[in-house]
């Protein structure tokens, strides 16, 4: 029986390689997924709080912005911290903080009646996969009462889940969810063009012209875009499956672009991020946590500093392994081991052929060539 051909089987592809880094002034900023156009323009009161940061020096050249670090313990959004600490309302080290200052392991910073003491950050993030239903949003309250995907997510201590890329109302397939804001920023920052792949059902097919204008670009109402790849799925009767793969994230981009060249979207579902995958076990509002092994790789896919934690001996018995959703990606340097320094090696005899040297017997002694014995000659024959 020939093996039926499904958008939810993604291709056999390649790792893919780490983010670009680029200059943060080489390319236009558009917006994230989910945002609206000219939202990276600062409002009034952004415009108004970098140039107080401007005017007032950072205290130190070190550590997190004191914003992000709150931000990140699940204060508030940047934007109200930022107003808080123009206003007065947040102190480090008993002394009121300025805009721009940075805080450093040990500092004790307190808001709003709460205290909070700045540790080294040395732990690594809590990662999620959440396989997004039709039917629910991506943002944290909707004025209209609808079900949100962060009602599903369990609880986090010192922290907030930030979601990697927004999936509309209709839209269903993979979420991230990372407690680390630098690796969620990473991943969705159009400078760094990293991959979404989605699975696409159209009214109708595609011509050769169509499908060229999805990868040369089509113009929207917020600037040109375009397809990286165009796979055809297959389908059966009018609808039709497209695997397509693009390099940022605007507000139902994917979508509009099929409206622009003729074509109705009837389904959208995301299967790949960068090179965590939709794995094909996971039902629909189903969340699985990804290893600390597989969260290690990760950030150092990303470039992120991490090391890859101590493997911890299971007795028997214990939980089986659990499953791997990334895409082959090279391991994280282990604890303790820059990754410039060569692996040691395991056994005195390849220590022995790393130096050089000749290997060494069980009893202890340098082995020897053995010398070739002459050949004994046969019954009969002369010497």
């Amino acid at each position: 029986m020939a093996r039926k051909n499904t958008p939810f089987r993604p291709p056999a592809s390649k790792a893919p390689g780490r983010p670009k880094r680029g200059d943060a002034g080489s390319a236009p900023a558009r917006p994230a997924e989910g945002q609206r156009p000219g939202a990276g323009k600062p409002s009034a009161v952004e415009a108004d709080t970098v140039e107080t940061a401007a005017a007032e020096p950072a205290a130190s050249s070190g550590g997190d912005r004191l914003q992000k670090y709150l931000a990140d313990q699940g204060v508030g959004s940047r934007r109200d911290i930022e107003t808080r600490i123009a206003a007065g309302q947040v102190s480090v080290n008993g002394e009121t903080a300025v805009l721009g200052q940075r805080v450093q392991p040990g500092d004790v910073v307190r808001i709003g009646g709460r205290g909070y003491k700045v540790q080294a950050n040395t732990r690594l993030p809590r990662v999620l996969i959440y396989h997004k239903p039709e039917g629910e949003i991506s943002s944290r309250e909707d004025a209209k009462g609808r079900p949100t995907v962060f009602e599903h997510l369990p609880r986090i201590r010192g922290g907030k889940w930030v979601a990697v890329g927004r999936l509309d109302i209709n839209s269903c397939g993979l979420m991230i969810l990372t407690s680390s804001g630098d690796l969620a920023n990473l991943l969705m920052h159009p400078r760094f063009e990293v991959e979404r792949e989605y699975a696409v059902r159209t009214l109708g097919q595609l011509d050769s012209l169509q499908a060229g204008k999805l990868l040369k670009g089509v113009e929207l109402e917020d600037g040109t875009a375009r397809f990286a790849s165009v796979l055809d799925a297959g389908g059966e009767g009018s609808n039709h499956w497209y695997r397509v793969v693009i390099r940022e994230g605007r507000k139902r981009e994917v979508r509009r672009m099929f409206e622009a060249i003729g074509l109705m979207v009837s389904r959208l579902m995301r299967v790949r991020f960068g090179p965590v995958e939709l794995p094909s076990h996971l039902k629909r509002g189903a969340l699985h946590e990804v290893s600390p092994e597989e969260v290690a790789k990760l950030m150092h896919w990303a470039g992120l500093p991490a090391e890859m934690p101590v493997p911890v001996q299971k007795r028997p018995g214990a939980a089986r392994k659990p499953r791997t959703v990334l895409q082959k990606l090279p391991d994280a340097p282990p604890a303790g081991r820059s990754k410039a320094e060569p692996a040691r090696p395991r056994t005195k005899q390849a220590a022995a052929q790393a130096r050089g040297e000749r290997p060494a017997k069980a009893n202890g002694m340098p082995a020897s060539p053995k010398a070739a014995r002459p050949r004994a000659p046969r019954r009969g024959s002369a010497r």
